[in-house]
């Protein structure tokens, strides 16, 4: 598959091609389940560059159904500010990418089109909640993807299909048009081949929205004309962090650290909050979130309908449409929310909060990037995790970067026989920073 910085330099005639044998290959690879449907040739999109979405971002006259029964039928009246700028940009959505229903989940399972397979190993999972984006990257059917990160959603399916993932700053890129699950946490982002591509796609895509209050005030950024390899850092390193991690990945980190010191980068040690803290916040606020965000689905204002005798009937039988992960975290949420629990929890989760953004603030005082696992194992096999919480604690290394609302990158450290991916953190609005650090290292290790 040719990368995007390739496919920009195609005459029309040429991406249609393009189109056509990329249609083919989804269909020979239907497997995967990465689309969830085979997309179609658009005479409106003649000559643009094919980019695959994620199926809760917005395309006008499009599907939406955020992988879940309840939004049987929906079609998005308007596109999401992130697909209207590739529009701009001579690129156009191409095909929905498979994903967790409304997000929740880190393994591509939870989805009413049935789950992803790995393309590097088909009996294991892809990671979720953009296991769909990723999947389809890694087995060369998309050219790129635009996915959405919440808790590691972009950057853990990455790392487990060995493709590169950028969650950006929180407010870098506009939230409208994303179906919302936690808001104050999720960010679009892309899945790409290479750190180029992903530093293109950033550029394209971010940049203030006037239909979005948490938009930043910022122009779009201009990092793929900046892309400096050469740039020596002070990187931080978390050894307590790793210490949760398989070995096999603890070998890989330290395997990396060894390469950016012979690269000529300086190492530090740093420490931060135990990872259980971070875990017990993230998923506190993020359900909360959740529960607030997902009441308008209710048969009256969105959502597929089903009657009843009553106007309870009708609330109990077009909800029960949700997932049973959707619906657990709905109730969780509700719960944490509910009178008597709020200060407990939900305000205690916002101070822990605040405690880690802190904390980062601190750390970035002495560095320019941090250095983490995107995960603590390698794409488990299906029906591995037997718990939720099995389930939650993959994301221990991704959730903090949410939390502080700041930018991080995945890219593959190792390719076989599984991949594994590192994930450089940077402070806000300094996604410059750790482009240049991951297109450094991809460079040294020839990926």
């Amino acid at each position: 598959m040719l990368t995007l910085k390739q496919a920009m330099a195609l005459h029309a005639n040429e991406i249609e091609s393009l189109k056509e044998q990329m249609i083919h290959d989804i269909k020979e690879q239907q497997e995967l389940n990465a689309y969830i449907e085979i997309p179609e040739l658009n005479e409106n999109d003649k000559g643009k560059i094919p980019i695959l979405i994620k199926d809760n971002i917005c395309v006008k006259d499009s599907k939406l159904t955020c992988a879940s029964k309840i939004l049987h039928g929906y079609v998005s009246p308007y596109s999401a500010t992130a697909v209207a700028k590739l529009q701009d940009s001579n690129m156009c959505a191409f095909g929905r990418a498979n994903m967790d229903e409304f997000g929740m989940g880190s393994t591509t399972e939870k989805s009413c089109y049935g789950r992803t397979k790995n393309s590097n190993d088909t009996s294991r999972v892809p990671g979720g909640s953009s296991g769909g984006s990723a999947a389809a990257v890694a087995a060369n059917i998309a050219i790129a993807s635009l996915g959405s990160d919440t808790g590691g959603s972009i950057r853990q399916p990455a790392s487990y299909c060995g493709v590169v993932g950028l969650k950006p700053t929180y407010g870098r890129v506009s939230r409208y048009g994303l179906v919302a699950y936690s808001s104050s946490l999720e960010q679009i982002g892309p899945i790409t081949q290479n750190v180029e591509d992903a530093s293109i796609l950033l550029d394209i895509i971010s940049g203030v929205c006037n239909k979005d209050s948490t938009s930043a005030n910022l122009l779009p950024t201009k990092t793929f004309d900046k892309l400096n390899p050469k740039r020596l850092l002070k990187i931080a390193i978390l050894e307590d962090f790793v210490k949760e991690a398989h070995q096999v990945v603890q070998n890989a980190y330290y395997d990396t650290i060894k390469t950016l010191e012979n690269m000529g980068h300086s190492i530090i040690k740093a420490q931060m909050l135990d990872t259980a803290h971070h875990i017990s916040a993230y998923y506190i606020i993020a359900m909360a979130e959740a529960s607030a965000n997902l009441a308008r689905f209710d048969g009256v204002r969105y959502g597929n309908r089903i009657g009843g005798q009553n106007l309870q009937d009708l609330y109990f039988n077009t909800r029960a449409q949700f997932g049973d992960e959707v619906q657990k975290r709905i109730l969780l949420g509700s719960f944490v929310l509910s009178s008597g629990y709020y200060d407990a929890y939900y305000l205690k989760a916002q101070k822990v909060r605040e405690l880690i953004r802190q904390q980062y603030a601190s750390i970035f005082s002495e560095c320019d990037v941090i250095l983490l696992p995107v995960a603590p194992n390698v794409a488990p096999t299906f029906n591995a995790t037997k718990s939720s919480l099995e389930m939650y604690l993959s994301d221990i290394y991704t959730i903090g970067v949410n939390l502080a609302g700041l930018p991080a990158i995945s890219l593959p450290v190792v390719k076989k026989p599984l991949p594994i991916g590192m994930q450089f953190i940077g402070n806000m609005f300094d996604e410059q920073t750790i482009l240049d650090a991951a297109f450094a290292l991809e460079q040294n290790l020839g990926n």
